[in-house]
């Protein structure tokens, strides 16, 4: 068996017991093991991403035990690149929250690694009650951090995002129990295989089992109509926490992306052939509610929402096509997405403790502490959000427009795509007036002196990353294509 696998879920799951018994009075030690493990889980998403590009997936039974009667971790390309991409976040985020977010409770490291432990088991398993499990791990992970420093607005946002999600983790567990009623077990290739011999009595439990999930793993994602609790959630919760919560949104359209393929949601003719067919126009309403959210939207944080519930019904316009060249665009597209909501959460995070009293809110205000640094920032996300050259966004929009040219759908998709661009072109440009380039300076302050020098080191990071994935698009794309040819011929 291949330990390898093991690691991404064992090290949180370990370093964050131990922070919680020795170093909870110790802020400094405890940020030197997050960051540290945050480190060695990305060293490992790269042994991982380099192993299954030359020897092809891998699989390890916990305990020995085989599928479908034990625990199997899986990795492929997919699931390699998701999980470096969710360590990258994670460590950027564990430097950025030195700036003292982490000082407002003396658990939040031991929280964070929880967060990522659920984030990473949500990747790996290949089992459809353990993906419940790992699920339920970053629910609570995420409501404590995201209530994490107190506040009447944060607890009451806080206890709508639980109880949504309490909601949704019932509907789950009655779909697995539907799944495993009609044919047996909850591992998720043992299912594909046991729904072609399936009787016709039990195809409308089966059915109702997986549309019940994946209106699950759409509520995860943000997608419309399920939409509602993200923008206000992610508005009062702590920015630098929603940065690593960027992330958290993808596991719902990873969750589609593997029962999709799994139980062949696009071929024509097969028993969920017509949950397939509604992921588009709820892409498509996705978008267009993401976009006029951002020309809506009264404070950074929840225009930055916004963005992400755009993003994502763009990157399910790719999944709901489901042809090679629309997934490539989808998954290049993911990874854009993920990296400029965090520019973006940094940027709020930068604006809340540098402005003074009218904090994120998009209208005049005096700014303590003005620098150039954090309204580049802001200019950096908010080119790379619409879609304008020369950053990756421009790339993975033009990527999407031109992979649904054969599509019939195509005239739908393009106008809903350059409209919402429009849209969060505006919306971004009038924040960016109204919180950088207006208002007045507390001239006791240094201008030059801003708050936030470890967030802005991490937003510069983040940055780079998104100018490398444009100069190194090439190459990606080649590892993209890797990615979707393994996921169509697995489908096959």
């Amino acid at each position: 068996m291949n330990h390898w696998l093991i690691l991404p879920i064992l090290i949180p799951a370990v370093t964050a017991p131990l922070l919680i018994v020795s170093a909870r009075y110790d802020t400094p030690l405890s940020r030197v093991f997050c960051v540290a493990a945050n480190v060695v889980i990305g060293l490992v998403a790269i042994v991982l991403v380099h192993m299954v590009s030359t020897a092809g997936p891998q699989s390890y039974a916990l305990g020995g035990w085989p599928a479908p009667y034990g625990i199997v971790i899986y990795a492929d390309s997919l699931t390699a690149m998701m999980l470096l991409l969710a360590a990258m976040i994670g460590l950027v985020v564990s430097i950025a929250v030195m700036d003292g977010e982490d000082e407002n409770g003396r658990y939040f490291h031991a929280i964070f690694l929880f967060q990522m432990m659920g984030i990473n088991g949500a990747f790996l398993t290949a089992d459809l009650f353990n993906l419940f499990v790992f699920f339920e791990v970053m629910l609570l992970a995420s409501y404590a951090l995201m209530v994490h420093g107190g506040g009447a607005n944060r607890l009451r946002a806080g206890l709508q995002f639980v109880v949504l999600n309490l909601v949704g983790s019932t509907l789950f567990l009655i779909g697995v129990g539907l799944l495993y009623g009609a044919c047996g077990s909850l591992n998720l290739a043992d299912v594909a295989e046991r729904v072609r011999e399936l009787p016709t009595g039990q195809h409308q439990a089966m059915l109702t089992g997986v549309a019940l999930m994946i209106g699950v793993f759409a509520l995860k994602a943000a997608l419309v109509p399920f939409h509602l609790w993200l923008p206000g959630t992610y508005r009062e919760a702590p920015p630098l926490v929603t940065a690593l919560f960027a992330v958290t949104t993808k596991v719902g359209i990873y969750a589609m992306l593997r029962m999709g393929f799994a139980l062949d949601f696009w071929e024509p003719g097969t028993l969920f052939y017509s949950i397939g067919q509604w992921m588009l126009p709820a892409a498509l309403v996705t978008v267009v509610v993401g976009g006029i959210g951002v020309v809506g939207a009264r404070r950074l944080g929840e225009m930055a929402g916004y963005t992400v519930v755009a993003s994502m019904g763009t990157i399910l316009i790719g999944v709901a096509t489901a042809t090679e060249g629309t997934l490539v665009a989808a998954h290049y597209y993911l990874i854009h997405s993920t990296l400029a909501a965090a520019l973006l959460y940094f940027v709020v995070a930068l604006v809340q403790v540098n402005r003074g009293p009218a904090s994120d809110s998009i209208r005049l205000g005096t700014w303590q502490r003005r620098s150039g640094l954090i309204g580049s920032c802001y200019f950096i996300a908010a080119v790379a959000i619409v879609g304008l050259p020369p950053l990756s966004g421009f790339i993975g929009k033009l990527l999407v427009l031109k992979s649904v040219q054969l599509q019939p759908a195509m005239i739908w998709t393009w106008s809903v795509l350059l409209g919402a661009s429009l849209l969060m072109l505006l919306g971004l440009t009038r924040a960016g007036i109204m919180v950088f380039w207006t208002g007045q300076t507390q001239e006791q302050e240094p201008m030059h002196r801003p708050r936030g020098v470890l967030t802005l080191v991490a937003s510069g990071i983040v940055a780079a990353s998104l100018v490398g994935m444009t100069v190194g698009a090439a190459p990606l794309m080649e590892y993209l294509e890797h990615v979707v040819e393994h996921m169509l011929r697995g489908q096959s």
